[in-house]
């Protein structure tokens, strides 16, 4: 029987997350998981592929707004729920999925395509870079000492429930988006996500907690969601600290959150997940090497609509250079083109016959775009080639940013 591909309808939307929840294992999500992501999904920007009654593939998109250097918010369709039964494997379903998808986000104008990926390796030959990494640390606080800034001592900090907290930490996380790259805007519902609070997402540890840090006048500035996970060793207590999120406008009240979180009783661990790598933590801390730190990749970033995605960013120095661009999958972006830039100000790309200065595909324009991976990295593993010399550098240091870009939460 022929495989069919189509829009999800409502009423499929169970058999098409069932088959989902198969294809990434097989271990069902919670009542309140799937209750949130089904009110999440958008069913026009769902794809099915179907065997007669059975699901076998699946791929979604969710309308965003992603951050990029310079504070813009540009349209991104954040690509989710890809999965191919193994029982359909090697037949080409996943390919028709990338292709029908990306042919669709361009229809839509959306300039960029973005995803997380459980496998890194599938997602390079469509196109897609990764942009972004994310870091856990793992803290021995009995050995680590916080040395923060002044002011600190005139943040008050107060225990809240995570649900009456929400308005207050959602205005903290709408104040830090336009400063960071890869941070997307928030639409309604998605302040939900970091409330799901099921068993089986606690390991043993405590309910979801949320303490919020407020400036002397009263207003939140920051705020933290955490467990604490009790444990016991013939030494004592062992309990340990596990951040799930922690964010704050100010430096003092940063700073505050984490001493709270060094000063909880019968604990003397704290671990934080998916942290941008440059996360101040590290310059509070008295012992780096106390600091287990390690890093994986985060956000994958497809250029779709080339010359609308480089338009839509800033440039930390004035800019002129020829890119030639390979892009197989997208062959509407291949070719030759020209990125002409003021520091922060007019851009301007558009097609050329002058000489390329670049040679590069577009998986590493897609990593370079929001100025975590420089081009000069790139270029030393041969994946950018330099045609005229000073050419790499020059576009290298446009395309940074001041900070390293990162994806708060998965999509």
């Amino acid at each position: 029987m022929a495989l069919e591909m189509r829009v999800l309808q409502a009423n499929e939307w169970d058999v098409w997350y069932d088959h989902l929840e198969l294809a990434f294992g097989g271990v069902p999500d919670s009542p309140a998981e799937r209750k949130l992501y089904k009110s999440l999904t958008e069913t026009d920007r769902s794809l099915g592929v179907w065997d007669g009654e059975t699901c076998v593939g699946s791929a979604g998109a969710f309308t965003f707004r992603l951050s990029v250097p310079g504070g813009a918010l540009v349209p991104a369709a954040g690509v989710t729920t890809v999965g191919v039964s193994p029982t359909h494997r090697r037949r080409g379903v996943l390919t028709s999925m990338m292709r029908r998808q990306l042919d669709d986000i361009r229809a839509g104008g959306e300039p960029i395509a973005v995803l997380t990926a459980s496998d890194p390796a599938i997602y390079g030959r469509f196109g897609y870079g990764t942009a972004t990494y994310a870091m856990a640390v793992d803290i021995d606080t009995t050995r680590v000492r916080l040395s923060v800034p002044p002011g600190t001592d005139d943040v008050r900090l107060r225990l809240v429930d995570p649900e009456k907290a929400l308005a207050d930490c959602e205005r903290v996380y709408a104040g830090l988006v336009a400063g960071r790259p890869g941070m997307p805007a928030r639409q309604p519902g998605w302040e939900r996500q970091g409330l799901l609070d099921p068993p089986a997402m606690r390991d043993g540890a405590s309910p979801l907690k949320c303490v919020v840090a407020e400036a002397p006048d009263g207003e939140v500035v920051g705020y933290a969601r955490y467990r604490v996970k009790p444990d016991w060793d013939q030494s004592g207590s062992a309990g340990k600290v596990s951040v799930l999120q922690v964010e704050a406008l100010e430096p003092a009240a940063y700073a505050a959150l984490w001493r709270y979180f060094f000063g909880i009783d019968l604990t003397w661990r704290v671990q934080a997940y998916g942290r941008p790598v440059d996360d101040p933590v590290l310059h509070l801390v008295s012992d780096i090497r106390r600091v287990q730190a390690r890093q994986r990749d985060a956000l994958h970033v497809r250029l779709v609509d080339l010359p609308a995605a480089l338009r839509a960013r800033a440039y930390g120095t004035g800019l002129d250079v020829v890119m030639q661009v390979e892009d197989a999958f997208c062959p509407w972006n291949e070719g030759r083109w020209r990125l002409t830039a003021e520091a922060g100000g007019p851009v301007a790309c558009t097609r050329s016959d002058a000489p390329a200065d670049l040679e590069l595909s577009v998986r590493e324009l897609g990593s370079a775009y929001l100025g975590g991976i420089t081009l000069t990295s790139l270029a030393a593993a041969g994946r950018v080639r330099e045609l005229r010399p000073g050419a790499l550098a020059a576009a290298s240091r446009a395309f940074g940013a001041d900070v390293a870009p990162w994806l708060p939460h998965g999509f």
